[in-house]
């Protein structure tokens, strides 16, 4: 087997592909399509989204100091792709693809009401990256519909939820489960 070599560039994929909402008042709420994002912590739970100076969230989030993440699914993928395309100087998003903005818990930006699960953030450093600044936050609340929590309550249902993702320049949805965390190293049951 060979290997070449390419370009230094971002080839970390599949990405999520999420909706990023923010604003204080219902004027001003906007929605942008974002997948440089993740987890950066567990205790305390913390996150971070990258964004271009230039878009119109960027200038709402740093002056507010608040966002949430929405996670997306395959039905909303039209709406994933149409709000990372157009810009909330221009356009009203949530009327655009008749998205839905839901009041959150903690934080003052609207929470997608659509979306399975929205986690909610509060900005705690932006580090000036080069082309991207990366707004790092607390995840003071998340908002999960209760159609993709399993019969005990409390466990997520990813695979239900037809998660989205993003990688070179496409959208795709996740295949089937082949493991789970330890399975490798799990003792087997006797019989």
């Amino acid at each position: 087997m060979s290997k070449i070599d390419f370009k230094p560039g971002t080839m970390v994929y599949p990405l999520p592909a999420v909706m990023v909402s923010c604003g204080e008042k219902p004027e001003e709420f906007n929605i942008i399509t974002v997948s440089w994002t993740g987890t950066i912590c567990s205790n305390p739970p913390m996150c971070y989204i990258s964004l271009r100076p230039e878009r119109y969230s960027h200038s709402i989030i740093s002056r507010t100091g608040e966002f949430v993440i929405n996670l997306t699914t395959e039905h909303l993928a039209k709406a994933v792709d149409w709000c990372g395309c157009r810009s909330g100087r221009n356009f009203n998003k949530w009327k655009e693809m008749n998205l839905t903005p839901g009041e959150a818990k903690v934080v003052k930006a609207p929470i997608i009401l659509e979306s399975p699960v929205s986690i909610e953030c509060k900005v705690t450093e932006v580090k000036n990256l080069g082309t991207h600044d990366m707004f790092i936050a607390n995840v003071v609340n998340i908002r999960v519909d209760d159609k993709y929590l399993g019969p005990n309550f409390g466990k997520f249902d990813l695979e239900s939820s037809n998660p989205l993702v993003y990688s070179h320049g496409g959208y795709f949805r996740l295949g089937k489960k082949i493991g789970k965390f330890g399975f490798s190293v799990e003792k087997k049951k006797k019989k």
